[in-house]
């Protein structure tokens, strides 16, 4: 199983706003971000707030994706 946030930040393409505009907003620390942006796990409250500050809901941010799947 593997971590993709690509849906994020899609959302945030189609809202015009950056990474930046989201940290601030959400109260989000730039460390957690680099987490997101290498497809690494954050907490749930880190999408908690991303999700509040977006008015989306979790699937709109992050996916799971099975990689035994795809090296098969």
């Amino acid at each position: 199983m593997a971590i993709s946030y690509n849906n994020l930040w899609k959302l945030l393409i189609d809202k015009e706003m950056n990474k930046g505009d989201l940290c601030n907003k959400a109260n989000i620390s730039k460390g957690t971000m680099a987490k997101m942006t290498n497809n690494e796990p954050v907490t749930l409250t880190v999408i908690e707030k991303i999700c509040d500050v977006l008015q989306c809901d979790i699937g709109d941010v992050v996916q799971i994706t099975n990689v035994n799947k795809d090296r098969r």
